[in-house]
């Protein structure tokens, strides 16, 4: 078994720049109107970032994700989790599964229910689960059916997902597959989920051999980010959470990463309004590259900077041994290791993501139990890979530029792992 990472584990109480990044087979450029090559039509970037005046006290911002018809808000801000006409406005039907996880349960699983219940007119199932990711499986996923046909719920209710990545990602893809969908409603609880995972659609399980290797891609109705409820989220799993804000500076907005060098002291105090403003900026960039590519056909790929390695890591150590953002942290840095070896970044960029991981208190060393035989089979059976070859996201140029490739030397690949593989 490798060695778990430890850290203080106690609970605690602008102007978006056009994006740089660039693809090897290009499929979009950025500017404030992107052109998609593959269906040659123009497609707006726009994000929709306000205060309603139905708001609670705690006023909330809101980022659309531009889907068409299936766009949707995101709502962030403190406080949410009891405004029960904002929730209830995106549940249609008459019935609602609340799907979490035994942690989160006790926490605020209560409250929820209460939100959803306030009309008298919804009648409100539970579903709690093991939490881990360890349990993110077919076998688990299945108890999400079982309490859904149990409690004889029809093709208008709606699951509702109470929790961090590995709930959202589960009931997501239950909704995505009970009686051929559902409707789905994302409640996320943990910084990874707020600022990722519950934004964009991409929901499944593990399987033995890979991360992520079953699913679907269906998007929510809505997703409700209260940060109150990151009181509670112990500090392993907030800083596991900030290796996918680092990432969205590094691939497509330079000044939000410096924003981060500047702010992380405040960041990792959890001051409300730094909180606030990381996952806003967050979300808009996610949002934005969403609605240019919902299937990852081309740009979304960029949004896995360091998880070719990342997920190697979390697959070869086993399940819920390193957190999720703990494996992206080390697979950041060693993409920006290989684009510094390849030539395409100054080392500055490389000394500067370092700096930023360490102080935002992640990894950037790979575990003992991994090998470098270990990480090539595991890579080559990356959801990115082509015909068996690994293809990577990659910084290249100024901070803020990146691109997705299977085309560099791949004596800069066995360097890479050389520098980092303890193991033979």
């Amino acid at each position: 078994m490798s060695r778990a990472l430890s850290s203080s584990s106690s609970p605690r109480c602008l102007d978006l720049r056009s994006p740089k990044y660039s693809l090897a087979a290009p499929i979009c450029r950025a500017s404030r109107f992107r052109i998609s090559a593959s269906r040659k039509i123009q497609v707006a970037s726009t994000v929709d970032r306000r205060c309603f005046a139905s708001a609670p006290p705690e006023s909330f911002s809101v980022v659309n994700v531009d889907l068409g018809d299936r766009s949707y808000p995101i709502y962030i801000g403190s406080g949410l989790l009891d405004n029960s006409d904002l929730i209830r406005k995106h549940v249609p039907g008459r019935t609602a599964l609340v799907v979490t996880n035994e942690t989160i349960a006790p926490l605020y699983l209560e409250r929820t229910v209460a939100a959803l219940e306030s009309s008298g007119e919804l009648r409100v199932e539970v579903v709690i689960l093991p939490d881990g990711e360890q349990h993110k499986n077919i076998d688990v996923l299945m108890r999400i059916f079982d309490k859904a046909l149990e409690a004889q719920l029809d093709r208008q209710t709606t699951f509702v997902a109470l929790g961090g990545g590995v709930i959202g990602d589960m009931t997501g893809f239950a909704a995505a597959s009970y009686q051929r969908g559902v409707h789905f409603v994302q409640i996320p609880t943990t910084v990874m989920s707020m600022v990722d995972s519950s934004v964009g659609g991409k929901t499944g399980v593990n399987h033995p051999a890979g991360k992520n290797m079953i699913g679907a891609f269906y998007q929510p109705r809505c997703v409700l980010v209260d940060i109150d409820t990151l009181e509670t989220l112990p500090d392993r799993e907030f800083s596991s959470g900030l290796a996918e804000v680092v990432k969205y500076g590094l691939i497509r907005d330079d000044e939000f990463f410096e924003w981060q060098e500047a702010n992380v002291e405040k960041l990792m105090a959890r001051e409300a309004a730094t909180l606030i403003h990381a996952i806003e900026k967050s979300c808009i960039n996610k949002a934005e590259v969403v609605a240019l590519d919902e299937r990852e056909g081309g740009v979304r790929a960029t949004l896995n900077l360091g998880h070719t390695f990342g997920h190697a890591i979390e697959t070869g150590v086993g399940y819920g041994e390193w957190l999720h953002g703990e494996a992206v942290s080390v697979g950041i840095i060693m993409a920006a290791f290989m684009s510094e070896r390849l030539g395409w970044i100054d080392q500055s960029i490389f000394n500067r993501t370092k700096t930023l991981l360490e102080k935002c208190r992640l990894p950037v060393q790979v575990p003992s139990l991994m090998t470098k035989q270990l990480f090539m089979n595991l890579m080559a059976i990356d959801k990115k890979s082509d015909n068996g070859q690994v293809r990577l996201i990659l910084l290249r140029g100024e901070l803020g530029g990146c691109v997705f490739t299977g085309e560099f030397d791949r004596l800069k690949l066995e360097e890479t792992l050389d520098n980092y593989v303890t193991s033979g």
